[in-house]
């Protein structure tokens, strides 16, 4: 029977595709592609896998260890006619999936940004360096570690804040979530797009760790043999550190009633600024530690757990 439910289980998972075509500004959805880069793929809601799975669940030879995984398949073909957002640092961006879809997938979301050569987005195919601004991973302890468990679930956006110390000057950024329903077998899958932004208002900070694209994912990594079932465990998030100089990893609170997640963005900081002084907390769902890390390490609420080397959260 426990086998029986397990096989039903990922093969329901299994057809819950989906792809960030547009974003949302005060709440009111943009039209499609007007700052976010389009794919070419045949087939939108195709995942990106790694080149070394099986040559039949590759879909449309996208590999997330090869270019695609920068903004997605012919993704800079559409550079030149897709419009640059301004975004004052400080505040928020938030990408949307396509066609009335939400992540029926579990697995995290993150938020990277790459500064365009010369300041011309447009030009840029995003071969350059990356720094992480945002991860979200588990929100809701109490929740189905395979389901609503983990905090993009059933939601259809993905968002994040641009570091207030980001530099001003023109941006790529990248939005990912990751389906680790079957990462079990070392099949991930990769769902991203880029939005072309221009950074005003900023600061003079650092962005870093830098990565590149392909690169920062390996077939070996833990999260690419990750297992969702038989229950709660750590999981350790792929990728560099959250970079610090945003003083937050903007994670987004979650609470769970029966089946539905009901999400609320942050509409400020989740956590004290490193500057905040040694009585500083992190609230919850906040950053509290890490290799790097700079900011809070204690909680004002909840307790500070490690996810990795890079990354403690605070949790209920």
């Amino acid at each position: 029977m426990k086998i029986t439910f397990v096989l039903a289980t990922v093969a329901q998972l299994a057809s819950a595709h989906y792809f960030f075509d547009t974003n949302i500004i005060n709440g009111v959805s943009q039209p499609l592609n007007k700052y976010v880069r389009a794919s070419t793929r045949a087939i939108k809601y195709n995942p990106i896998k790694f080149s070394s799975n099986p040559a039949a669940d590759i879909r449309d030879n996208s590999h997330i260890d090869g270019p695609d995984a920068r903004c997605n398949q012919g993704a800079f073909s559409s550079a030149g006619r897709t419009e640059i957002l301004t975004v004052t640092a400080g505040s928020e961006v938030r990408f949307k999936l396509g066609v009335g879809a939400t992540m029926q997938h579990p697995g995290p979301g993150f938020v990277y940004m790459s500064r365009a050569p010369g300041d011309n987005v447009k030009a840029y195919d995003g071969s350059g360096d990356w720094f992480k601004i945002f991860q979200e991973g588990v929100c809701n302890s109490g929740g189905d570690f395979t389901t609503n468990a983990w905090c993009t679930w059933d939601r259809n956006w993905i968002a994040a804040r641009i570091p207030a110390n980001t530099p001003n000057g023109e941006y790529l950024v990248r939005v990912e979530h990751i389906g680790i329903h079957r990462s079990h077998v070392n099949q991930p899958e990769h769902f991203v797009s880029c939005m072309q932004v221009k950074v005003t208002g900023g600061g003079n900070g650092v962005p870093g760790p830098l990565v590149k694209f392909p690169g920062v994912y390996k077939s070996t990594d833990p999260y690419a043999n990750f297992s969702i079932y038989g229950g709660h465990k750590p999981f350790q998030f792929p990728g560099p550190a959250v970079w610090s100089g945003s003083g937050t990893s903007n994670p987004v609170a979650t609470t769970t009633r029966a089946a539905t997640t009901t999400t609320r963005a942050a509409s400020a900081p989740t956590t004290t600024p490193a500057s905040g002084g040694s009585g500083a907390k992190s609230s919850l769902w906040g950053q509290c530690g890490g290799n790097g890390w700079t900011g809070p390490k204690t909680c004002a609420q909840g307790r500070c757990v490690v996810s990795n080397a890079w990354y403690s959260q605070c949790i209920p």
